[in-house]
């Protein structure tokens, strides 16, 4: 009895069975097109790493960021975190400088491990650069100033702190670099001595500045002294006896004066603002003598040319030669 309902079983699903195979070819497909239908895509962008040994480096430029599309389940690709979704270049098996072409990969973390069904992608698929060896090398830094200090005042000095850092790079573009520039610092209408922390430029993205990349900016300010100079002023002999006559070596000199801006701009030198005092002269001969400037009040002598003149002195009426 059993051995006729199986006969007549196996007769039943044999019968038209090209149809029934059909019927569950068609099944499938249809479910891979509604699974493959539901999928959703999305897209961003990740940091493209490079992975090179050591005596090597990129020196050419290269895309920083690929494009990446990860496709799933929408439940399961959007609590995706975008950094667990990592792009990057394998150049470790290359020992020799030259022009290469590498593919993208990709390698998943955290939040993407175990997301099924996955699929990921980039854009672009492989990346074409060139490698050079890496050298490191000392160089100075220098201070990128911009403005002016308060009406008044100067910049006195400055310094840098430090003064010089480490980059390393590719040997051709190393080669071409002698110093890098310090970020602006604003002088702009200061009046006293400050500190600033100021990044230090970097010319090109294939060079890596050791370090915090920053250095510490020290600048000193300080009031200017205004100061003006009056050339050519005669010197007068004062107090010389009348009985005498004296004959100089040098009849006029110049001075460099310092003090407040309106009284120098004022002050206008008298005809015996330099003299020599020949009051203690009693007899005819050569006295070396010091000169001297009548000063007016809140004005400082800076320089004075000459320090001194050599006077001969002889009577009234006589002869010089």
């Amino acid at each position: 009895m059993f051995s006729l309902n199986s006969s007549k079983l196996l007769a039943r699903v044999a019968e038209n069975w090209p149809a029934k195979v059909l019927s569950i070819a068609l099944a499938i497909i249809l479910f891979v097109f509604h699974r493959m239908s539901s999928l959703e895509d999305r897209f961003f962008s990740v940091p493209l790493v490079v992975e090179a040994s050591g005596s090597l480096t990129p020196a050419s430029s290269f895309p920083r960021v690929v494009r990446v599309t990860i496709r799933g389940d929408a439940t399961s690709i959007y609590p995706i975190l975008e950094e667990d979704i990592e792009a990057y270049i394998d150049l470790k098996n290359y020992d020799t400088p030259g022009w290469y072409r590498t593919p993208v990969q990709v390698r998943k973390k955290g939040t993407a491990l175990g997301v099924e069904p996955l699929e990921i992608s980039v854009d672009p698929v492989e990346i074409s650069l060139e490698l050079d060896r890496r050298i490191s090398k000392y160089v100075p830094l220098t201070a990128n100033l911009r403005g002016s200090v308060q009406a008044g005042y100067d910049l006195a000095s400055h310094t840098l702190s430090p003064v010089q850092v480490v980059i390393d790079g590719p040997l051709t573009l190393l080669g071409n670099i002698s110093g890098l520039y310090t970020d602006f610092i604003d002088l702009e209408g200061r009046n006293e001595d400050f500190s600033v922390t100021v990044n230090i430029l970097n010319p090109d993205p294939l060079i890596l500045i050791r370090g915090s990349g920053t250095t510490e900016f020290h600048g000193f300010i300080r009031r200017t002294i205004p100061v003006r100079n009056f050339m050519d002023l005669p010197i007068m002999l004062n107090g010389l006896d009348e009985n005498f006559t004296g004959e100089p070596d040098i009849k006029s000199g110049s001075v460099r004066l310092e003090g407040a801006q309106n009284q120098l701009e004022l002050f206008v030198p008298s005809l015996a603002f330099l003299y020599v005092n020949c009051a203690a002269i009693r007899e005819p001969g050569t006295y070396t003598l010091p000169v001297q400037a009548e000063l007016p009040g809140g004005v400082n002598l800076v320089r004075q040319e000459p320090q001194e003149i050599v006077l001969t002195v002889y009577l009234a009426g006589d002869d010089p030669q």
